[in-house]
Order: C-alpha cells, then structure tokens, then sequence
C-alpha cells in the first residue's frame, strides 16, 4: 500500500469523534447561555417597557378627568351653535311676519291651505303664468323640506312633522295639475303656434325650473311624424298610425323630482348631537353596556304602511313616511333621554343611531324583480320627464269676426297608445331622443327607467334599444307606450373615496377636499357657511354654475347630489360599498374633535386605517400651515377675484402636500395616541411614538406638541365654524367610506 491513503487507527477515530462532540456541545451552550440572554434582554424590555406603559396609563386616568372637563368646556360651543341655529329660526318666522308680502309662511297651516285653495281656483291656466307661480311653489317646498332636514327633533313636533310632509305633496301634486291644465290651454289655440313650413303645432317654453316641449298634430301627415325641438334638443319619432291621428305629444321636464317616494326626496342628513363630557366619563368609568331589552327595541323592524295610510292616488302618505324615517332615530329613546336632549344632546345616541341604522338595513328585504329599480342604490339625477301623448282638444275656429271653439269639460285627456282594446297585438315602439342636461354629471351610461303609478317605483322594463351619445350628450331609446321618464344613476360611484383632506386655511376659514374615482371636489368652509369651489374631472372644472355660492351644509348636500355628485353616505350606502367599517363611538367622536381643532390643525386621509381594526381610526394629521392670514384679502375681493384665489391657495397646498411634516394618529374614542409609523412605513404597529403620551382626547393629543398660536385659535374658533365642519365630515364619513 505504498500509494494508498493511510489508515487511521480506531483509537484516533475515537479521539476525533470526542473532540467533535466537545466542540458541539460547547457551541450548543454557547448558542443557549446567549438565547438565554437574549431571551432576558427581551424580557427585561418588555419589562420597562409595561412598566412604562402602565406609567403612561396611569397618567393619562389621572388626568382624564380634567381633560374631559376641559373638553366639555370646548363643546359649549356645539351647543351655542344649536341655539343660535334655534333663534335664526325663530327670526326668519318673524322677518316673514313682519315682511308682509303676500307670501304664505308654509308652517302655518291655515296659510298654506288659502295659498293653495286661491290657487287652484284661479282660472287663469296661462304657461307663463304657472311657471311664475310655479317658482314660488318650489320656494315654498324647499323651505319645508329644509326644515324636516335642519330641524332637531327636539324642536319638531311628529304632528309638525306629517304636516310639513303632506303640505309638500299637495304642493307638488297641485303644481302638476296646473301644468296639465296649461297644457290643455295651449292645445286649445294649437293654431296660433303653427309652424310654417310642417303646419303643425310646436312651442318650447322654458325657465330655470321646467322645460315644456308641446307638438300637435294638425296636418295628418305620415311624413311627419318625427320631430326635434330645436331650442331644447329633444325629439321623438312616432309610429304611422299616431302619425294619422288627432294627438298631441309633449315633453315637460321637470329639473326637479316630485314623482319618487317622498322618503327619496327628504333624506335626511346625519344630525348634530353633541357631545358631554361628563357624561361620557361616567360612560368611560363604569363601561356598562346597554341592556338586552333595549338593544331588543332598538332592533325592531318599522312596520309597512297600511292600506289606511296610502294617498288617494297611490303615494306613500307622510303618515307612514314619519314613522319609518323616525323609527331609527327615536327607537331607543326613552323620556328621560328626552328630557336631557332638552338641556344637552349626547353623543351615545349618535352612536346608537349609526348602530341601529345598520341592524335595521341588514333585515331589508331585497329587491326580487330584476326590473324594478333599488332606490337605495340607484337614484334620479337631472330631474323627471313626462311624456306624453294627449287627446287634441276642439280647435278655435274663425267665423267672421267671432271665435268659436266647443267646450268640453272633461280636462286634459291621455291618447292610449298602444290601443287598450288590442293590448295582445304588436304595435310599434315610440323613439325618444333626450338632450342631457349640462347642469349633471353623467359619470357611467344612466339607467332609463319609468314610473309605475300603481306599484310607485321605477321600472326598467318596457325600455330597449338606448344609444347614449356622450360626445353629443344626448340619449335615445324606444318605449312601448308614453311613460314619465327619469335617468339614473348608482349613487355611490364616488365611494369608497380615494383620498380626503381638511385644511385651515384662516380664522374660522377651511377647506375640505375629497378625492373619488371620477372627481375632485373642494368646499370651502367660512363662518357658517360653506361653498363649493371647484369640482375637478378629467382635469377640467365643471359644474361651475354651482360653485362660488355660500350655503348652508343642508343646501350644499342637496345641490351636489342634484347635480350627480353624491359624496354624502346613506343609511343603506354600506350594503352597496366596500366600507372600511369603524365603531360609531370612535368614528363620531374623531369627527367631533377634529371640527373642534379645524381652525389650527390639518387632517387627511391614512391608508393605515384599513389596518387598525373596527375600533381604532388612524389620520394624518399637521399643524396649521404658514400665511393663514391669506384668506383674510378675500373678503375686500370682488367674487372672481375671490375664486381664483382659492383655486391658487389649493394648488398651492396640494403641492405642498408631499413635502408637509405629517404625523399619524390612532383614536378610538377615548384614548388617543401619536403613531411611531409613518405612511410609508412597511406595516402597520400601534407602537407609541417615543416621547409621546396617551391621551383622553385628540384635543388634548395635539395639544402637547402644539404651539400657543394654534391653542388659542382653537380656543378662540367661532361656534358657527365648527358647527359647519362637524356636519360636513359627520355626512361625508371620511373616516368610513374612503
């Protein structure tokens, strides 16, 4: 073996084999001696740090009662606004009183009634006319409206309440009548509105309210029986046997909607309740849950309206209508809840209300016929349209210096097409060509539906063929018969929200923006009011015959979600988004606190709180930029002046954006606290930030890294600012639908 490898004897096997087992073992304890120690410094700074959380903890219950009592301090503002708001009223009812100006005060019963008893006796069916007095029929609807959506419960009456709503539906329905007996007098004199070159009968007349297309067939001819009204771009197309007969068609859009349910027309928005302090320590001390009995009620169904409370003509009445739109607010409220809502409101019933509005949604029954419109989630925007083929009445005729016309007392007639008498039989569809009114975003194709008198919804069925021309803005469609038309659309388009931010941008001076899919939206915040100041699509600014106008938050709601831009959640918009679910407790108190601070402090949209759970909300959140005293120069600015600045101070600030010191917060209603992520950390923690401390409040959580000039602007806001940006983050839900 003088080339081989040379054997290694068994006794150095051995050696070897004991000295590799020496070494493994000395490494395995060296590996546990420093797991052990490893395991002790973790232990040991798990140990500081409880020890340190429980020494913040214990601050924070020391102090948590005089931060709440200074809190509540705070919150006497939401209750100076309230009063103010309750006085405001009460000196708007006497301004009318003493205005003297022939106009009812549509509160009184007594006065509403006469209006509309002189009204309908006036015989006087001229179209300019109705349309002049159909103004103050809208003004007089508006304001009853308002009321049922501004008023508190605890100052309106539930007798009030039905009378304002069935005040509403005569108004409207009276309103109608006078149209149709305006249409019958212009069939009437058809001859007077003959066009030349088809000698037929056509007129458009129109204001800011209604649009009203008449045509009338006076020559019989089949070649004309298609027909465009230039001034309003609709049109039609009509079969030959319509073609061949005495008809009339007309087309009267309503820029308004008094055909839906009333409930669909008075939604309610989320009410102020106020916050106390005092109470919601006691709340924090003893944590004592609600009792079974109540959560039971709280959880009961409204019942359906009965036949007794049907209208005569198949409506929904206000009766039912009140005890279904108040079964979710009152449900749960026992006489002394009452009586404390008398002297301060509190926020557990808010909670209790956003609670019991998602049991009761919940238990809805759905939709089973696919052709009936879910009015929850699909809604009209652009007003209604009633068409309609009529009966031509008698014609004026000339016998020397005498006119002549046969009186019928039978009223505006409806032409039946398709014939009744051969319902089974196919008769060919009607065209209709619609021009979309400028004033709406169409964001998606709209939903064509009719009205079913009988069953009081809207129906899709009975509708095909429809073209929508967006270029042209215009839609066309065939329909069995004449219907009254709406075009819809999904009301929660823009929700979730993709971003959404609240910045100050004065004294009692901010801006809210909210950023969707489809638009940018702006609202400036001034004293009590509010203004829409752009909303941005596709980079371009639209619906600018809306913005630069102060309203009230109640107004503002109603004019975006009539202009199609819906940025204000429902009672049901959860079962139709995908909702980053908070607890109520937390969410109404974060929208609370924040108005309370919106004059120093800016908060904006985390993508950290779709990771804190149910019963957390995280934002970002910073404090009051440089030059707030810009805002000032716009009141001494003439109007263009003042939008243009505006739009300079947004750009300004949404550059500014990427480069601002942010920091994030975690509130859930009664322990706030400073994050040690930032947005663009890799995941989430709730790990305190260091040097920072708990809280009872979000004010109180500002306050210690804030400077004396923000402390006393908060102290020093105006009651009537806060108010507004409560209400404005209370119906946009930032904090849930974005």
């Amino acid at each position: 073996m003088s080339s081989g490898k040379k054997k290694v004897s068994k006794a150095e096997r051995l050696r070897l084999q004991k000295e590799e087992e020496e070494r493994r073992l000395k490494e395995e304890e060296e590996a546990q001696f420093q797991a052990q120690q490893e395991e002790a410094a973790r232990l040991e700074k798990e140990r500081i740090e409880q020890e340190q959380m429980e020494k913040l903890e214990a601050k924070d219950q020391e102090r948590r009662e005089s931060e709440l009592a200074e809190l509540h301090s705070l919150e006497q503002k939401f209750l100076s606004a309230q009063q103010w708001k309750t006085d405001y009223r009460a000196y708007g009812k006497w301004e009318h009183y003493l205005s003297c100006d022939g106009s009812p005060d549509p509160t009184v019963l007594q006065e509403i009634n006469t209006f509309m008893s002189l009204w309908r006796d006036d015989q006087n069916e001229d179209i300019q006319l109705v349309m002049e007095k159909g103004e103050q029929v809208l003004n007089l609807i508006e304001k009853l409206q308002f009321l049922l959506l501004d008023t508190p419960p605890s100052e309106i009456t539930e007798k009030e309440t039905v009378q304002y709503q069935e005040s509403i539906l005569e108004l409207q329905n009276l309103l109608h009548q006078k149209y149709n007996g305006a249409t019958e007098h212009l069939l009437k004199t058809a001859n007077m509105y003959e066009d030349s070159e088809t000698g037929n009968m056509q007129a458009v007349i129109k204001d800011k309210n209604v649009t009203f297309c008449i045509w009338a067939n006076l020559k019989k001819k089949v070649r004309l029986k298609n027909h465009v009204f230039c001034e309003a771009q609709h049109g039609f197309d009509l079969p030959k046997s319509l073609a061949m007969s005495s008809v009339a068609v007309r087309i009267l859009h309503t820029y308004y909607d008094h055909v839906s349910p009333l409930w669909l027309q008075c939604q309610s928005v989320p009410r102020l309740e106020v916050l106390d302090s005092k109470e919601l320590t006691q709340h924090s001390k003893d944590n004592v849950e609600e009792p079974e009995e109540e959560e039971k009620k709280a959880r009961e169904e409204p019942s359906m309206p009965t036949e007794e409370e049907m209208c005569s003509d198949g409506r929904k009445s206000a009766v039912s209508f009140k005890e279904n739109s108040n079964s979710i607010a009152d449900i749960n409220e026992t006489e002394e809840e009452i009586e404390k809502k008398s002297e301060i409101l509190d926020i557990s019933s808010q909670v209790q209300h956003l609670l019991t509005q998602e049991e009761m949604n919940e238990k809805e029954e759905a939709i089973t016929d696919e052709n009936i419109v879910d009015l929850q989630q699909f809604v009209p925007v652009g007003g209604v349209y009633h068409i309609d083929a009529l009966q031509l009445p008698p014609q004026v005729k000339q016998i020397k210096d005498w006119s002549m016309v046969e009186v019928l007392d039978v009223g505006l007639q409806a032409y039946s097409y398709p014939p009744e008498e051969a319902e089974d039989a196919t008769h060919p569809p009607i065209q209709i060509t619609l021009r979309l009114s400028d004033n709406v975003m169409y964001f998606e194709d709209p939903v064509i539906a009719r009205w079913d008198p009988a069953g009081q919804q809207w129906r899709t069925d009975g509708i095909s063929n429809i073209t929508h021309e967006r270029q042209a803005k215009s839609i066309t469609f065939e329909m069995r018969a004449f219907y009254t038309i709406a075009l819809l659309q999904d009301a929660h388009l823009n929700m979730p929200y993709q971003a959404w931010e609240l910045q100050p941008t004065g004294m009692d001076e901010a801006l809210l923006i909210v950023t969707t899919v489809f638009a940018t939206i702006q609202i400036q915040i001034k004293g009590n009011q509010c203004m829409l100041s752009s909303v941005v699509v596709e980079e371009k600014d639209v619906l600018s015959y809306v913005t630069g106008k102060w309203l009230s938050p109640v107004d503002l709601r109603a004019v975006l979600k009539k202009a199609g831009v819906n940025i204000f959640p429902g009672a049901y918009s959860h079962k139709y988004v995908s909702v980053n679910k908070k607890a109520p407790l937390a969410e109404v108190r974060a929208y609370q606190q924040m108005a309370l601070v919106a004059s120093a402090f800016a908060f904006a949209w985390s993508k950290w709180n779709l990771e804190a759970g149910q019963e957390q909300v995280v934002f970002k959140e910073s404090g009051a930029a440089a030059g707030v005293a810009k805002p000032c120069i716009l009141q001494r600015q003439t109007r263009w002046k003042i939008l243009v600045l505006i739009q300079y101070l947004v750009s300004e600030h949404l550059k500014a954006d990427s480069v601002k010191d942010w920091s994030l917060y975690m509130f859930n209603g009664q322990k706030a606290q400073k994050l040690k992520i930032t947005e663009t950390s890799e995941a989430f923690s709730d790990e305190l930030e260091e040097d920072s401390e708990f809280h009872s409040t979000l004010y109180h959580m500002l306050k210690d890294c804030a400077s004396k000039e923000a402390i006393d602007k908060v102290e020093t806001a105006n009651f009537l600012f806060i108010d507004v940006v409560y209400q404005l983050l209370l119906a946009t839900r930032v904090l849930t639908y974005s």
